[in-house]
């Protein structure tokens, strides 16, 4: 009797036995190169970014713009929304890759019957992934009838010339820029906004809501948080005050709604809050405005460092 000879291995199963853990190899490699080429992209990136001195002239052409070409900024007419679609366009072309050379992150907000506008945000990255991160905050948006030339727009223009100063910098913990299409005009949806804002924040050390910086060289400071990190290094460059002194009978007050949706909110200003019935047409003395402006830098640099 002989013996059975042993089944032959089927040479198409041999050679899947080899190129499985050598297809396994290449692109765990190939996964590798791509990742750390990522990372390398996303350095150079950081690096090509360009810093801009706050300067006067700088502030009033920027003020120029938001009071003159880009006019009111809300969603009560046609001319309005026209104005938040100029707004939106300049801070991200401002602060885009071809100028100071973030990259602007939009965030959705809901549908008026106008059109829709996002958050926009420019963050520079810190050295401490694990810090909770600074946000700056300022609106773009106006009430109906107003340029908010001191309500919000030097506020706005303030923050985009701290963003291209500390463009190139590198902080211990990251500091995010936004600009919010909705605050002041009262027939927006501000609280879903407002919602979407804290959604996108998440933790945060501190959130500096700035809105009118053209009164005067020094910041007024003032939250309900009174541990708040912001109050406690404002030393030669503002001062506290109470939040009788910013807000004014019923007027809005944007720091004061966001505390109230769980964030550590700081409003960061040079005088108290604009009245309804204030005409808030004219630019702010251009010296002045960039006083109040290096000081917001200094606060910014202060914050973000420790």
């Amino acid at each position: 009797m002989t013996e059975e000879s042993a089944p032959r291995r089927d040479p198409r199963v041999t050679l899947l036995l080899w190129m499985l853990p050598l297809w396994l190899v290449i692109s765990s490699g190939v996964g590798m190169w791509l990742y750390f080429r990522k990372q390398a992209a996303a350095a150079q990136e950081e690096r090509l970014k360009i810093a801009t001195v706050v300067s006067k002239e700088g502030l009033q052409d920027d003020m120029s713009k938001l009071l003159g070409f880009v006019g009111e900024r809300h969603t009560a007419s046609e001319v309005g929304a026209q104005g938040l679609n100029r707004a939106a366009a300049m801070i991200e072309g401002s602060l885009g890759g071809a100028n100071a050379g973030y990259t602007v992150e939009r965030v959705r907000t809901p549908e008026t019957g106008v059109g829709t506008w996002p958050i926009l945000v420019a963050t520079l990255r810190g050295q401490d992934a694990k810090l909770d991160p600074l946000w700056v905050v300022a609106a773009y948006d106006t009430r109906p009838g107003s340029p908010g030339a001191e309500a919000n727009a030097s506020g706005v223009a303030s923050v985009m010339a701290a963003a291209h100063q500390l463009a190139d910098k590198s902080p211990k913990r990251a500091v995010s820029f936004a600009f919010l299409p909705h605050a002041y005009d009262a027939d927006a949806p501000l609280m879903e906004t407002f919602e979407a804002l804290r959604g996108r924040i998440g933790g945060a050390s501190e959130v500096l809501v700035v809105e009118s910086t053209g009164a005067a060289k020094q910041l007024m400071l003032s939250s309900r948080n009174a541990e708040s990190g912001a109050l406690r290094q404002v030393s030669g460059i503002g001062e506290v005050v109470g939040a009788e002194s910013i807000c004014l009978e019923e007027d809005f007050d944007l720091s004061s709604v966001l505390f109230e949706t769980g964030l550590p909110t700081v409003r960061v200003a040079t005088r108290p809050v604009v009245k309804m019935d204030e005409e808030d047409a004219g630019a702010p003395d251009p010296a002045i405005h960039a006083g109040s402006t290096g000081a917001l830098v200094t606060l910014i640099q202060r914050l973000s460092d420790s």
